[in-house]
């Protein structure tokens, strides 16, 4: 040991660089000596499997041309609406047989409550059940086909239950030619999506189809194709974030669509009748904002060697994710209880776990991640405004872009975090932020309130072994 080198070391003004819990530097700092806190974390937050399989990633880690192009296709991307039509006859593959669900594959022996309610409504919608009882007999026969929304270019809120004779948006995503589906919104309460399969519940959907549909069809072809993406970016700047808060964009739907109604040849009360439905459902614009999102990102899946996360959904079981250089290929893992606000006579222990493929709004930017455009969210879903400033801004740490159309004005214009990276979850250890609805666990009830969910981190870490296991080094 040298002496006279310590000495001279421990006679200077010597600065103490801290890294792990900053008290260790607060507590310096109070006797009078000089420290700097370090901000770092180890390595997928010390998960000692995952850092090795991230140092096998190599070149995939940051900055890659896949994941380039990925974001690329995102933001290039023009969802519109062009039409309305069937299942039956707009969504690839439908058969009168099927039922179509949200999130990834599930049977129906392992379906959730809710979604087992709503296949219920949708089989005595259909007419392929008389009541309750048979159409549970029916579902457990295996004469009905079920399959993911995703499967088929679709996407579902909640249960997300899809039938043959259901009408849908239809949007195409300009820049690469691609569709997307979803039902229409019923509206809030006790609807299919939430599992009530109720005489009203049924009789609601049956006009939605006879009236609602070819009123609003007829309006659409008078107007003509309308910009989803314009809009959504119009309504972030009014107070939505496109997910669990759509007043505005509703509101700009009705604007667009209310001239060309009012000219139709139909009887007033009908036109009456659709004005007042969009009017007095907040939540109209949600199955088009999700169909919307699923062409902007099904445009950035199959890209050989990026791993930028193509989409989320959630079917009440489990929880699924897909991986752009990875395929059709799932990763899931069980479904997370959603922490939130309940509605009066309800409590968490009547809540079933997280549903429905909404969540394909984060995977494009927007909903949970935009949630600093719409403070007034968190009286929804919980927490504070400045709550709903800190979720948006975390999310920039895993995404590989900033939007140049979705802006939020309080972060002065900047664009949402888009573009989920799967290595970058990994890395940092931070989750998705989501916001989302809350079904009951029982069937035939229907929503109980809404609130904020962290989705489950075994499937990202799956995934990321499967990436890791094709393109690592």
């Amino acid at each position: 040991m040298n002496v006279e080198k310590i000495n001279k070391l421990f006679n200077q003004d010597l600065v103490a660089v801290n890294m792990g819990l900053e008290s260790f530097a607060d507590n310096l700092k109070k006797e009078g000596a000089r420290a700097i806190q370090v901000n770092w974390k180890p390595p997928a937050g010390g998960n000692a499997r995952m850092a090795v399989l991230l140092a096998k990633l190599g070149r995939y880690l940051k900055g890659d041309r896949a994941n380039q192009e990925a974001v690329s296709r995102i933001l290039k991307s023009k969802p519109t609406l062009v039409d309305i039509s069937t299942a039956g006859e707009a969504v690839p593959g439908m058969q009168k047989k099927m039922i179509l669900h949200a999130g990834p594959p599930v049977t129906w022996e392992r379906m959730c409550g809710p979604m087992r309610g709503a296949v219920i409504g949708g089989l005595l919608l259909e007419g392929l059940a008389a009541d309750q009882e048979e159409a549970e007999k029916l579902a457990a026969s295996g004469d009905i086909i079920f399959e993911p929304c995703h499967h088929h270019d679709s996407v579902g809120p909640m249960a997300g239950i899809m039938t043959y004779s259901m009408p849908v948006w239809v949007l195409e995503n300009k820049t690469y030619g691609n569709r997307a589906y979803c039902t229409l919104n019923e509206g809030l309460g006790k609807v299919l999506r939430y599992g009530a399969y109720s005489a009203e519940v049924i009789d609601k959907l049956k006009w939605m189809a006879s009236e609602l549909a070819p009123i609003l069809k007829k309006a659409l072809q008078a107007h003509g194709e309308i910009d989803m993406k314009n809009l959504i970016s119009q309504a972030l700047q009014m107070g939505d974030e496109g997910h669990n808060r759509n007043r505005a964009a509703t509101s700009l739907v009705i604007r667009e669509l209310a001239p060309y109604l009012v000219m139709l040849d139909e009887e007033r009360e009908k036109i009456a009748g659709v004005l007042n439905f969009m009017h007095t459902n907040d939540h109209f614009f949600l199955n088009l904002s999700m169909p919307a999102s699923k062409c902007t990102v099904d445009a950035a899946a199959g890209i050989e060697g990026s791993s930028v996360i193509t989409t989320m959904a959630r079917n009440g079981t489990d929880f699924g994710i897909r991986i752009s250089g990875l395929g059709v290929q799932w990763f899931t893992a069980p479904a997370t209880m959603v922490d939130g606000l309940y509605l009066p006579g309800y409590q968490a222990e009547d809540a079933a776990p997280d549903i429905g493929d909404s969540v394909i709004t984060e995977t494009v930017g927007i909903g949970g991640f935009a949630m600093a455009a719409a403070p007034a969210i968190v009286k929804f879903v919980g927490g504070s405004p400045k709550d709903a400033i800190n979720f948006t801004l975390s999310m920039y740490e895993i995404t590989l872009a900033e939007n140049d159309t979705f802006q939020i004005p309080a972060l002065d214009f900047r664009g949402t975090p888009t573009g989920i990276d799967l290595v970058r979850i990994i890395e940092t250890g931070i989750l998705p932020a989501i916001n989302t609805g809350i079904a009951h666990k029982d069937p035939g009830i229907g929503m109980v309130g809404a609130g904020l969910v962290k989705p489950p981190e075994e499937c990202f870490q799956d995934a990321l072994e499967a990436f890791v296991e094709r393109y690592g080094d």
